[in-house]
């Protein structure tokens, strides 16, 4: 949906553009607009928002920060350096505060964080627009003001702001009619009063800085907040009002005043005669900015605090029990089958279930107890100035009390439970990163012992099992947090010592344990759901970089997908390739899927059925690690192969030049038998490479060649070789492969 300028909407109306990538939500937000007297034009990407501002002007944009292809904080760069004359209401559903203090440095009139209400949203673009109004208004006033002294009154009387003047007492000898609308003091109530008369108790000591200004140069006061009583008997808004005073000191020469006895003419100086101010009205912004600032450490779901004012807090209470050397207690706690629950009744009950759990879980707490929502269904507890084990031990047997009572939702009644870990101040960490950390491995711990429970953290919990625990969910982070990268083995001709071919090699740049193996990680994977979304973003890492390497000017390289027998079994494996393929403008040439022996006795039909599919689509097969499962001749003629790999635990035995090793022997004399591409991996020493090519394996790949390096060394390693070589002549090479 696209609303372009329309000649028939009246020139005063007050143009709006709307800017936001997800097409309902741009349709529900201008749907909830297009019934009032406002021109609206809808943009879908921050491209198309900027072309709408170059060519005509707006009042007000509505920006979604996230955006496909230039963010919110950029486009707002863009209009602050274009000096578009526009307010911008900044609409995102970012949870963390940077957002909302980069969207106000930038000049946002103000930040709606999404899901927001309708009444906040209309109420929001009217108080915008309105204030534009104003702008505009004063600007016209200002201007008449320059060339009209009997103007000036009007701008006084007219002004949004108090306009006032003191005398050298701190008395109002002048007051506008501002003074009435926002404070509900008449003009006469105010005139000969001091100015203590409306300044808040607790601001007097600022008050008598501000009002007893008398410089009368750039170092006069500028900008100081002051909050200013009001007269609820004449029904002004609100008890207190929050003001902005920019002061200037009026000062004249003594007119006809004589010195004291004994003065001379030089101690003659101009007389204090008093301050003029304006005062500015700021008490909606205060709150606005109130209100970003709570949003920013608070969940918006539950309205608890959220992970970074839990830490703040957390740390303070660290800081005291180090000073006091008292202990202090944190709790995991984590839903038991709450998922099950969000999954069969809906995200909207989900919400509900964990509105209400915080609830209970609030209602248990002691005074000075800090619970958080970290997140999904997990919660955070400090309990500072603990006596004992026994306080949190008796607070988590209340938790799980509270939580065993059935939920009411909206007619559905569910059960659940917690899965409680307590690690404690200072014998189980002595910082929030270690407390954290260590009660999330109790919390685990009862996870695996069945659930419906508490522990406490001890030592002997970091075992292999919590380990695997804790680098699963390290792993599922980093999907989200783009911490896995592809590494290339280069393959070498030992005839020509030309690289000739690679394997990938998926690497996580774990941010404690640093550059981690696929061996290390990839076992956990398969024990966890994760394999499917680890070959999704092999997949699309693959075709990532064989894009790159095309772009580059490389060779046609055949690149190979180690393929997880789950990610086969699921069925959606050939359209996420052909996808892919698309997306990425890959010929199916040069993709190899690459399979291990044991996918033959999962569900052989099945598999050769799905790589029957990719061969028609022009993908090639290879198997892995050949020898190392169940090797089948029958299976292995049936499934259309076109490359074979000795697997490195073959390789190794290869001692003597001059020895027999059988199996290697036999898997050269297969492939040669069937017409395959044969590869050796884990070469590592000058006999192994000397035995494989006397007979008949020539192509080869370990540290006796290369280690393993990123794509970008890799490009740099081909780029000088066929540089001092001359380029490899147009055509398919043998395979790039690609291995988890």
């Amino acid at each position: 949906m696209n609303v372009n300028h329309d000649p028939g909407h009246p020139a005063h109306l007050p143009r709006l553009l709307l800017v936001d990538d997800e097409p309902r939500l741009l349709s529900s937000l201008y749907e909830l607009l297009r019934d009032r007297d406002y021109h609206l034009v809808t943009a879908t990407c921050g491209g198309e928002a900027l072309e709408h501002l170059e060519r005509m002007a707006f009042d007000l944009v509505l920006l979604d920060l996230r955006l496909p292809d230039i963010g919110g904080h950029q486009i707002m760069d863009i209009i602050n350096a274009r000096h578009y004359d526009c307010d911008v209401i900044v609409m995102s559903g970012e949870t963390g505060i940077d957002a909302a203090i980069g969207a106000l440095k930038r000049g946002a009139y103000d930040y709606l964080r999404k899901p927001y209400s309708r009444e906040e949203l209309l109420k929001t673009v009217e108080n915008a627009l309105q204030q534009r109004r104003l702008a505009a208004d004063n600007g016209r006033i200002a201007e008449r003001l320059e060339t009209s002294e009997k103007m000036y009154r009007y701008l006084v009387d007219s002004s949004p702001d108090i306009i006032y003047t003191l005398d050298h007492e701190g008395r109002f000898t002048f007051v506008n009619d501002r003074a009435w609308q926002l404070l509900g003091f008449t003009r006469e109530e105010l005139i000969g009063k001091h100015y203590s008369f409306v300044v808040h108790d607790e601001d007097l000591d600022r008050a008598r800085y501000v009002f007893n200004e008398r410089r009368v140069d750039e170092r006069a006061s500028r900008n100081v907040e002051l909050r200013l009583k009001c007269n609820t008997v004449h029904g002004a808004a609100n008890g207190e009002r929050t003001f902005t005073n920019t002061l200037m000191t009026i000062s004249l020469n003594a007119v006809g005043m004589h010195l004291p006895e004994g003065a001379t003419a030089k101690h003659r100086q101009r007389e204090f005669f008093g301050t003029y101010g304006v005062a500015r009205d700021i008490t909606d912004r205060k709150r606005a900015e109130e209100m970003i600032s709570y949003q920013a450490y608070h969940d918006i779901l539950t309205d608890l605090p959220n992970r970074m004012l839990f830490k703040d807090r957390l740390s303070l209470a660290v800081i005291q029990a180090k000073r006091k050397r008292s202990e202090l207690a944190v709790m995991f706690i984590d839903l038991d089958r709450f998922k099950l629950v969000n999954d069969t009744l809906g995200h909207v009950k989900g919400d509900e279930l964990l509105q209400q759990a915080a609830q209970r879980l609030k209602g248990c707490l002691r005074r000075g107890d800090t619970l958080a929502r970290q997140g999904g269904d997990e919660f955070t507890i400090v309990l500072p100035e603990l006596r004992d084990h026994a306080d949190a031990k008796a607070l988590a047997e209340k938790f799980l009390d509270t939580l065993q009572k059935p939920f009411d939702l909206d007619g559905h009644v569910v059960h659940i439970s917690a899965s409680i870990g307590i690690a404690v101040y200072p014998n189980d960490g002595e910082t929030i990163d270690e407390l954290l950390r260590h009660a999330d491995i109790a919390m685990y711990q009862v996870k695996a012992l069945g659930k419906n429970g508490h522990s406490f953290y001890h030592a002997s919990m970091l075992d292999m099992s919590h380990q695997k625990i804790a680098l699963e969910q390290a792993l599922r982070r980093a999907l989200e947090n783009g911490e896995l990268e592809m590494y290339y083995q280069p393959q070498v001709d030992v005839a020509t010592g030309r690289i000739i071919g690679a394997e990938g090699l998926m690497r996580w740049n774990h941010p404690q344990r640093g550059l981690l193996s696929a061996g290390e990680f990839l076992p956990f994977a398969e024990e966890n759901g994760l394999m499917l979304p680890l070959s999704d973003w092999m997949l699309g890492a693959l075709c990532g970089d064989l894009l790159a390497w095309n772009e580059a000017g490389g060779n046609a390289l055949r690149m190979s997908l180690n393929l997880s027998p789950q990610y086969l079994d699921r069925g959606d494996f050939f359209e996420k390739m052909r996808s892919a393929l698309t997306r990425f403008g890959i010929s199916p040439a040069q993709i190899e899927v690459e399979i291990t022996e044991n996918i033959c006795i999962r569900n052989p039909q099945y598999a050769i059925e799905q790589l029957n599919k990719l061969c028609q689509l022009g993908v090639s097969v290879a198997i892995d690690d050949f020898g190392t499962g169940y090797s089948s001749l029958a299976y292995l003629h049936r499934f259309p192969i076109h490359t074979i790999k000795i697997d490195q635990s073959f390789v190794k035995e290869i001692h003597d030049g001059n020895g027999h090793y059988p199996v290697i022997l036999a898997i050269i004399s297969i492939a040669r038998g069937l017409g395959l591409h044969l590869v050796a991996e884990g070469v590592e020493t000058e006999v192994q490479a000397r035995y494989l090519q006397a007979n008949g394996c020539i192509t080869m790949q370990g540290y006796l060649y290369h280690r393993p390096m990123p794509l970008a060394s890799f490009i740099g390693v081909l780029a000088a070789q066929n540089m001092s070589q001359g380029w490899v002549q147009a055509g398919v090479a043998p395979p790039l492969a690609i291995r988890a």
